[in-house]
């Protein structure tokens, strides 16, 4: 990685003051910011209790500026690697439009107030879980993880479902077992969310140097870990409607989303993807997302009706 090092230290020092506020919007991963608020505001609807309309709308931006503030730092630490794959080279860092140090200080900056304002305004606990999420992302996914193994994906997915605990925790301000039933069913999500993606942009991964699963063990194993966790994902799903949380129609609609979700692995599972580009990966990256929306839409539903 020496070469890509040198080759970004390069393009960061002929950066100038060129970044616009798009750069800046563009440090905070909006989409996947989207999916963080939603998962969130999820949970903070499931948990028993009632939290004031205004302190909820606080958690909730809480929570959107800390995923904002990781995802600048995993921007700043990732920048090397960035500056080599085809979907992220022209980041505002590996652009050349905005210096390293500055994409840090935003980061740092907007995750410390965000934590800050979580404990003062609403109370400590979701706080400490909202600092655990961002220093979890930073430093066990984007430092530790990455780069060095490839369950990087499967250990660093509880980064990713931490938020609808938080948005539990606002409420009652301690974790309880729903808590933990949304954390498990993002957990399990994440994997062949990830893993589908890398299918098709294995090319990119292993230009980086990232051991994701396809480039260290090949893409016959990569969709059998895919289709083992979609299976597993299945009754975790469904687990807030066992356990009383939601409603017979979130486990109903649950329950059918994660039939198309496995139908979608299957569907990977037969495909040979040198011959057809990875149509069924691409399909299957797509209707993960509309997946994790959609299930926590219906406990949104369930627990607004």
């Amino acid at each position: 990685m020496t070469d890509l090092t040198l080759e970004t230290t390069a393009t960061s020092a002929e950066a100038g003051s060129t970044a616009t506020w798009h750069d800046f919007v563009a440090l905070l991963k909006p989409r996947v910011m989207t999916l963080v608020v939603f998962s969130a505001f999820a949970g903070l609807l499931a948990a028993p209790g009632a939290l004031h309309p205004v302190l909820a709308a606080t958690a909730i931006l809480c929570v959107a500026v800390a995923a904002g503030g990781a995802a600048a730092i995993n921007m700043w630490y990732d920048r090397d690697i960035d500056l080599v794959m085809a979907r992220t080279r022209q980041r505002p860092i590996p652009g050349g439009r905005m210096r390293p140090e500055a994409a840090l200080a935003f980061g740092v900056v907007l995750s410390g107030a965000a934590a800050g304002m979580m404990g003062l305004a609403v109370n400590w606990t979701a706080a400490a879980v909202l600092a655990l999420s961002v220093l979890f992302y930073v430093f066990v996914y984007t430092v530790w993880l990455k780069r060095r193994t490839p369950q990087n994906i499967v250990i660093g997915g509880a980064a990713g479902a931490f938020p609808p605990v938080i948005g539990w925790a606002a409420v009652t301000g301690d974790i309880g077992l729903g808590a933990l039933a949304l954390f498990a069913l993002i957990f399990m999500w994440t994997p062949p969310h990830f893993w589908a993606l890398a299918l098709y942009r294995n090319d990119d991964y292993a230009r980086a140097g990232v051991p994701m699963l396809p480039v260290v063990a090949g893409e016959r194993h990569t969709k059998l870990q895919m289709l083992v966790y979609t299976v597993l994902l299945l009754p975790l799903a469904v687990l807030p409607y066992w356990i009383g949380i939601a409603g017979p129609v979130y486990g109903a609609g649950a329950a059918t989303l994660g039939l198309l979700f496995l139908a979608c692995a299957l569907k990977v599972w037969r495909e040979d993807g040198a011959a057809t580009g990875h149509r069924a990966a691409r399909l299957m990256f797509g209707y993960s997302i509309f997946y994790l929306f959609a299930v926590f839409g219906l406990l949104i539903v369930d627990r607004t009706a």
